[in-house]
Order: C-alpha cells, then structure tokens, then sequence
C-alpha cells in the first residue's frame, strides 16, 4: 500500500510489485530495494551539490534539476510536478493543478527572499528554513521525494550560512510534532516549525 492517498495518472505501479513500487526503469518491485535504490543516489545528490554550493539564490528551476539528477533514472517523471492529487493521514497536499502557480510564488515570494544564506544569523537562518521548509511541504510538487528535497534544500541553505548539513534526529523522534507544524503553516503559523528548525541548526560559534 501506497504511504499516500493519491488519484489520478502517474499513480502507475510496477507489475509484480503488488502495488508497492511506483512503475520505474530499473524494474525494482520490492520496497526495500525501491528504497535502497533512491538513498543511494540521493548520497551522491549530495555530494554533487555540495561540492557546487549555489551561489546566489536557490530556485524552483534549480529544485527541478536537483529532483530530476537524484531520481532521473528511476522514474520517468522525475524532476517534472506531480500531475495526481496527493494526501496524507488525511490532510490534502496542494492540488496538482495549483502547482505550477504556486511554485511561481514560491520562487518569489521564499527562495528569493530568504535565500542565498551566506553570512546569514542564526536566528535569521532558523526562520529561512521554517518558512521556506513548510510552504515546500505543503506544495508537494514532486509525485515522490518532496521530504528529502526539502531535507537537501534546509541543507544547503544551512551550509551557505556556515554550518554543515542538519541532523534530522529530533524531527524523526517526534514525528507527530513535525507534522503538526507542517500543518499549522497552511494558516500562516510558522512559530512551532521555527521551535523544530531551532533545535537541528547548531549554535553559533564564538
């Protein structure tokens, strides 16, 4: 079964899968070997834009290319927005036909303001990551992986500003917390999210 409730095209499965493993070009129908697959390529995502830290501000068109370089030879959508309708414990994602729109204002109105991280304080950083974390998630605009491309976004703002990548552990540990805060963005509430971002950004060096 699906992690998501999803309806509409690109909800195609991979025959011999049982329903478990979206359709990919690697023909991989077991879970654990879908899962292995991504975290593998995902690592060396990492590395990649790592070691080419963008330098201005991020952007939608550079998310893409980060979605499409990570997943490109397992799915044949990767890096395009998702075209079904998603959601999740019952709580709807964005409508896939919102998407391209509201990514417009995400590049504008997050990614351009509250990005490039360089020399940035920690408080100011915190926030960055909050907001442009949770209107991220809410958007979903990836069929798969829109976590730990938000992950890799927090990341890289986190390693312009001066510090390594985050250590995700709390937010794992108390997962309900986090999704509550998720949550709590879709009314313009982003203080709970603020409290998680504070406990995974290190404190400043003296």
């Amino acid at each position: 079964m699906s992690r998501y409730q999803v309806s509409g095209w690109q909800n195609s499965y991979q025959e011999g899968s049982d329903g478990e493993v979206l359709k990919n070009k690697l023909g991989i129908v077991t879970r654990d070997d879908i899962n292995h697959a991504e975290l593998m390529l995902l690592r060396k995502l990492y590395v990649h834009v790592l070691q080419q830290l963008p330098q201005g501000a991020i952007t939608v068109r550079l998310i893409r290319e980060w979605h499409r370089r990570w997943l490109g030879n397992v799915y044949a959508w990767a890096g395009c927005e998702r075209s079904v309708n998603m959601s999740k414990g019952g709580f709807p994602f964005a409508a896939a036909d919102r998407i391209p729109a509201l990514l417009e204002d995400y590049d504008r109105c997050y990614l351009a303001r509250y990005t490039p991280c360089f020399g940035m304080s920690r408080p100011d950083l915190i926030e960055a990551i909050a907001l442009t974390h949770v209107e991220f998630i809410l958007i979903h605009p990836f069929r798969e992986g829109n976590g730990r491309i938000a992950r890799l976004l927090a990341d890289v703002m986190a390693v312009q500003a001066g510090l390594g990548p985050l250590d995700y552990s709390p937010w794992e540990a108390h997962r309900s917390h986090y999704i509550q805060a998720i949550q709590m963005g879709l009314m313009g509430d982003y203080q709970l999210m603020k409290t998680w971002v504070e406990r995974i950004v290190p404190e400043e060096e003296n």
